[in-house]
Order: structure tokens, then C-alpha cells, then sequence
């Protein structure tokens, strides 16, 4: 079996979110979280990368709802993590126009059948 320091970090990455976990890494030289995943720290140019497990919480920084073509309506939004760090997701279980700057969310995975999974959110209850 491959250790985390054999595999791509896009790949540690993924087997977090197959887990139902949003990793990210954190720079020990920077002190503060990382994300995309990546082998050395943007800050710094140094491999002091280590894997951390977010609790799943942010506050939406920025959202857009899409019109395409075909196919109905979806948001695209910048969350921001609760560890610090920065993605875009989506915000699901409600309409895209109600997804609203400030509101808090939690993630969950997306797992679609025969892709790779991601991260997704879901208004805070």
C-alpha cells in the first residue's frame, strides 16, 4: 500500500473526500492552510506540507447562479473554510438564487457515479 508521501496530493486528496472528509494541507513554515492541494508550500517554496482534516464549515465569500443553455439553473461559490482556506463548490439543497453571501454552510461529498468525488456544501441548518 502506498503512503501519503508516494501518492500525488491530488490523490491524497481524492481518497479524503471517497472517506466523505475535505482535507487540505497546512504549511508548518507559513503557518496557515493550503489549498489546492500541491507537493511544495506556495508561501515559502518548501516541503513543509502536512495534511489536515477541515471540520466541514464555511461562510460563502461569493455565488453566481448560472442560466445555461440547457439544463437547469445551478450556483457556482466561492467558500470560505472555517481553517482558512478558499474553494470553489457549489451550495446544493436550495435554489441558486437563495444562495446568499455570508450564509453558513457545511460540506458533503458528491460522489457521481464512475467520476471522481467533490466537495459540495449545504446550508447550515
Amino acid at each position: 500500500m502506498m503512503t501519503n508521501k508516494q501518492k500525488s496530493p491530488y490523490g491524497v486528496y481524492l481518497e479524503y473526500l471517497q472517506q466523505g472528509q475535505l482535507a487540505y494541507q497546512y504549511s508548518t513554515a507559513a503557518n496557515k492552510a493550503i489549498f489546492f492541494p500541491r507537493e511544495i508550500c506556495p508561501e515559502t517554496g518548501l516541503e513543509c506540507l502536512e495534511w489536515r482534516v477541515s471540520k466541514g464549515f464555511g461562510t460563502v465569500y461569493s455565488t453566481s447562479a448560472v442560466h445555461p443553455r440547457e439544463g437547469a439553473v445551478y450556483n457556482v461559490a466561492l467558500i470560505d473554510c472555517d481553517e482558512g482556506f478558499r474553494l470553489m463548490s457549489r451550495v446544493e439543497q436550495i435554489s441558486p438564487e437563495q444562495v446568499k453571501i455570508g450564509m453558513r454552510v457545511q460540506f458533503k461529498t458528491h460522489q457521481p457515479d464512475g467520476d471522481d468525488p467533490y466537495p459540495v456544501f449545504v446550508p447550515v441548518a
